[in-house]
């Protein structure tokens, strides 16, 4: 049984150092989700877990992973990355821009440090939240790459949520130096010094991150994933993060489970997303304390 959280504070703050996808003119949304611990009496700060959906998802369907998070104590804070979430619609960006997500919260952290102090962080992400998270830890997404998908050298997977993607940002960006030009991000370092844990859950694009900045990595670094996710597939995506960085380790949820499991309304196994859900307040209970 998925457990169940109270219902979260819903913030959206503005980034006034990056752009709306759908209107330039105005700064970048990100919206929050917060829980409060039930517990008040610390004499210290929560620790705090922050929560990444994966493609085309929200902060708001992330029970799964805030439920156990916040009956085990801890202060959790779930976003919606903007263009990349079903509440406020997608932009093309939001799906083939995934180095402005780590930004994201990064951002969040900085609003909410002004506001109180903050306690240990840690960062879960589901998918390519997964990446996000890793990103916060100093994985680093390698331009070339990239750039040979946004070209056609390399196959782009489908993208359910977003049929035409690619199209869709060619259109928006035509010339060629111009797109080159937007990935000028993509290989910077994103890590977080605040982020202390990181929990990854059917991880998303761990071919595009390159094998140094993973074999850099130092902060405890915990994944799982579905044998039979087809999405995220382990050889491609899951592999190169529990390889590659030192401090990984991990385990699959059963050979059995899909990537749709961790989400779908009847899942083939319910239990896969419970399971998931345990471990990470398990994790992060011994990381952040």
């Amino acid at each position: 049984m998925i457990l169940s959280a109270p219902e979260p504070l819903i913030r959206v703050l503005y980034d006034e150092s990056r752009p709306d996808l759908g209107d330039p003119s105005r700064p970048r949304p990100v919206r929050l989700y917060v829980w409060e611990p039930s517990r008040t009496e610390r004499a210290a700060p929560a620790p705090l877990v922050v929560v990444s959906h994966g493609t085309g998802g929200s902060g708001s369907e992330m029970e799964w992973l805030v439920g156990p998070l916040h009956a085990a104590g801890f202060r959790v804070v779930a976003l919606d990355h903007h263009g990349n979430n079903f509440v406020d619609g997608y932009e093309p960006e939001g799906f083939l821009h995934p180095w402005e997500r780590p930004r994201d919260i990064s951002f969040a952290l900085d609003v909410l440090a002004r506001e109180q102090p903050l306690g240990p962080v840690g960062v879960a992400g589901f998918s390519i939240g997964g990446y996000t998270a890793a990103a916060l830890a100093g994985a680093r997404i390698d331009p070339g790459i990239l750039w040979a998908v946004f070209t056609g050298e390399v196959p782009l997977p489908e993208i359910p949520e977003f049929p035409g993607v690619l199209e869709a940002l060619r259109a928006k960006y035509p010339q060629e130096e111009a797109s080159r030009r937007t990935l000028d991000g993509a290989g910077g370092d994103l890590s977080d010094a605040r982020v202390r844990a990181v929990f990854q859950m059917a991880p998303g694009i761990g071919s595009l991150v390159t094998r140094e900045s993973l074999e850099a990595v130092r902060v405890p670094f915990a994944i799982r994933w579905g044998g039979a996710d087809t999405i995220t597939p382990y050889e491609a995506d899951t592999r190169p993060y529990l390889e590659y960085v030192p401090t990984a380790s991990g385990r699959s949820i059963g050979p059995a489970v899909r990537h749709d499991d961790f989400f779908a309304p009847e899942p083939a196994d319910p239990t896969a997303r419970v399971r998931a859900g345990e471990d990470a307040a398990a994790f992060f209970l011994e990381q952040l304390g």
